[in-house]
């Protein structure tokens, strides 16, 4: 079982694998201080992959019950506590019933919330650097690689039928047959209209044999948590990126494998190459936001991202 003390400030937690190693842990406080969050203190959670549902639920309760736990963040666990705890909330997001995974826990007059966020925050990110009508100009395919909540939201944001400019085809690899049918299923909902390939991949040599067919001018996605929370990649030293291609690794910590294997590529096969920080900038606000009952505004952000960059 968890061993959860009674808060005694305000306090966000993060739901996470190894949470003492996340930058949040030392940005927060300077973040509470600039947002005026009075006292605001934050804890970690740390909980294995894919555990027993009764830790989730623990987790879940306690900050259900107890009044100075104002909420969390939620990383990795997003499918498996969502699964584990969902009877546990009193609201639920559109996104969240819809993806079946939460990243945001809050509360709100009394009542546990749960949200999605990922849709939002990954969406922002994406507009950081994918260039404006890449996918009008260029028919470019999305591979993402993993097959978890980041993928879904990814997948989703980048295809919705309200965008303008969309993928020609969504290819999707993972390691389990199960999560591969999730969001198959998901998907054919959000965007039926477009083509789409699932792979089973349980060996990162089958990722190479799927990039190898893959269009340049693509966005290649490790969405895996490998290189992170678990080591090496979803690709293997002898794979070829696809020319003149988008590269995103969301881990912005740990060994990061697969940024270093794109970025020794980046000249030959013209890639740009981005990882994962603007995504946990927009990450951690979004769920602040909901948390403590913000409104962020655009140069309030830049400011809390000018913060975020002297830890880098």
């Amino acid at each position: 079982m968890l061993n959860l003390q009674k808060a005694e400030q305000p306090t966000l937690y993060f739901i996470g694998v190894t949470t003492t190693q996340s930058s949040i842990m030392k940005l927060f406080p300077l973040w509470a201080e600039a947002l005026g969050l009075k006292d605001a203190v934050i804890r970690g959670i740390d909980i294995g992959i894919h555990a027993d549902s009764a830790l989730y639920r623990q987790a879940v309760q306690f900050i259900k019950d107890d009044e100075q736990s104002l909420g969390a963040l939620v990383t990795t666990h997003k499918i498996d506590l969502y699964h584990a705890a969902k009877d546990l909330f009193d609201y639920l997001d559109p996104y969240a019933t819809m993806f079946g995974e939460l990243s945001c826990i809050s509360k709100k007059d009394g009542k546990l919330e749960g949200y999605a966020k990922d849709p939002i925050s990954s969406g922002l990110a994406l507009e950081a650097f994918v260039p404006q009508n890449y996918w009008q100009e260029h028919d470019g395919e999305l591979l993402v690689m993993g097959a978890g909540g980041s993928a879904i939201a990814i997948s989703a944001y980048l295809l919705d039928k309200q965008r303008a400019g969309r993928p020609s085809k969504l290819i999707v690899t993972n390691r389990s047959q199960h999560r591969l049918d999730e969001i198959e299923r998901i998907m054919n909902e959000i965007a039926p209209d477009v083509p789409a390939a699932y792979h089973l991949t349980p060996q990162a040599s089958a990722n190479d044999e799927v990039m190898a067919s893959v269009k340049p001018h693509s966005l290649i996605v490790n969405a895996t948590g490998l290189g992170k929370d678990q080591p090496g990649s979803p690709i293997t030293d002898d794979v070829l990126f696809p020319q003149d291609s988008l590269v995103w690794e969301l881990n912005y910590r740990g060994a990061l494998d697969y940024l270093h294997q794109a970025n020794r590529q980046k000249d030959d096969r013209r890639l740009y190459v981005e990882d994962g920080w603007i995504y946990f900038i927009h990450g951690w606000t979004q769920v602040i936001q909901e948390v403590f009952h913000l409104d962020i505004a655009a140069d309030t952000f830049a400011e809390l991202e000018r913060i975020a960059g002297t830890l880098r």
